[in-house]
C-alpha cells in the first residue's frame, strides 16, 4: 500500500492549494533589502516614501517586482510566483499605510 504524505510549510492548507503567507515572503526575501535600505531600496519604515509608491497603484508596483527596478532584479532575484509577489505586496502595503 502506498502512503502519501503532504507536508505544508509556510502556508495554510486549503483544499488542493497552499495559501501564500505574505509575511513569510517578506521575511525571507524582501526584508533583506527593504529593512535597511540596501542599494536604495525604500526602507519598510519610511512611510512617506512608500506612500508615494502606493499612489502609483498595485499593478505598477507588482510590475516593478516582476520585471525588476533599479538594483532589484526581476522577481527579487528569486523564482517568486505571482501569488508570492501579490501576497508580499499585500503584507507590505498593510505595514506602510
Amino acid at each position: 500500500m502506498l502512503k502519501i504524505v503532504f507536508v505544508v510549510l509556510g502556508g495554510l492548507w486549503i483544499g488542493n492549494a497552499v495559501a501564500v503567507d505574505g509575511k513569510e515572503v517578506y521575511d525571507q526575501v524582501c526584508s533583506k533589502c527593504h529593512r535597511t535600505g540596501i542599494d536604495g531600496a525604500p526602507k519598510i519604515s519610511d512611510k512617506a516614501e512608500w506612500s508615494k509608491r502606493l499612489a502609483t497603484g498595485k499593478p505598477a508596483l507588482i510590475k516593478s517586482v516582476t520585471e525588476g527596478k533599479g538594483e532589484m532584479p526581476a522577481r527579487a532575484g528569486k523564482e517568486l510566483s505571482d501569488e508570492e509577489i501579490n501576497a508580499a505586496f499585500d503584507y507590505i502595503a498593510g505595514l506602510v499605510k
